[in-house]
């Protein structure tokens, strides 16, 4: 991508060339695997290219490491989702166990999920999932969550509003 496409290419290669060993450094010491901690390296700067407002930072290291951070929760997040799968997979019948591409897709699908869920606030999150998983009403995730039972109207209708967006893309 050329500076004309991405204003902030400067600011991020000079970021890159400045602290990206000490980053990776950070991230070896923070994850059992070098090249997942080369991974998130990588999209920690990606992750910056693709920002549409980007200042240079008073504290360049802790600005990567809060990104890095983000991005490290994600991993871990999605490999527990993903261990969760493997897990209630375990649990059924092994003539009814999908077949590895099937698994994949599966795995896939959960992320995808996850990352859509990971746009909520963790109320709304907890609010959808209780509604949509656990077949909870408003009343009783209201009170499961301390909130309102309006407020859980809220939270379904922003979970609601992310499906749509991840089907059919920003509503006009």
């Amino acid at each position: 991508m050329s500076s004309a496409q991405n204003p902030h290419s400067e600011l991020v290669g000079a970021l890159y060339r400045d602290h990206r060993g000490w980053l990776l450094a950070w991230l070896r010491r923070n994850v059992a695997c070098p090249s997942r901690a080369e991974d998130l390296s990588q999209d920690t700067f990606i992750r910056l290219l693709g920002r549409d407002e980007l200042r240079e930072p008073r504290e360049p290291r802790a600005f990567l490491v809060a990104i890095a951070k983000g991005l490290l929760f994600d991993y871990f997040r999605r490999a527990a989702l993903e261990q969760a799968y493997l897990c209630e997979l375990m649990l059924l019948p092994e003539s009814e166990h999908p077949s590895p591409e099937q698994q994949q897709l599966i795995l896939e699908d959960l992320k995808a999920i996850d990352r859509l869920l990971g746009k909520l606030s963790s109320k709304a999150r907890a609010a959808f999932l209780y509604n949509r998983l656990d077949g909870l009403g408003h009343a009783q995730i209201a009170q499961r969550l301390g909130v309102s039972v309006p407020r859980v109207r809220q939270y379904l209708a922003q979970g609601i509003r992310q499906c749509y967006i991840a089907l059919y893309g920003e509503p006009q």
